[in-house]
């Protein structure tokens, strides 16, 4: 994997505003630095420019891994994941309390395959919002 230069990674940084840009976790409020993600993977042709790249958080990194597309649990179908630098957040998921919904076909098949709704990511969303830490972008 061909790793981003130190002015590359910046650019993602600043570009997702710190935060991991599927689960929206800020960096600040993680014990490991986000990690910056290929979104199609170099395997799949992907390169390591700023329009194929997202700052993502060490557990929505880990479970995307090389993938691209999901099942969405609604139709079935096989859709691609959230492009976070060709689509918008807040138009493919809300917030509902604590919890990530998906609101389109990728919405619903990311927030599925990267399990942003697992017991201790709700329990960590909840206490982020509480303290502020955590809103829509």
């Amino acid at each position: 994997m061909t790793r981003p230069s130190v002015a590359l990674r910046r650019k993602v940084v600043a570009s997702a505003g710190n935060r991991c840009e599927y689960c929206l976790i800020h960096q600040e409020d993680v014990a490991a630095r986000h990690q910056v993600d290929h979104i199609i993977a170099e395997k799949h042709g992907g390169e390591t420019t700023l329009p194929n790249l997202a700052l993502s958080c060490i557990v929505c990194n880990r479970r995307k891994s090389s993938d691209i597309a999901a099942i969405d649990p609604e139709s079935g179908q096989l859709v691609p994941l959230f492009n976070p630098r060709t689509q918008e957040w807040f138009q493919h998921f809300q917030l509902s309390g604590s919890r990530i919904v998906g609101r389109t076909a990728e919405g619903r098949a990311t927030v599925e395959f990267l399990q942003l709704n697992a017991p201790e990511r709700i329990l960590e969303r909840a206490s982020l919002i509480r303290l502020g830490r955590l809103t829509e972008r």
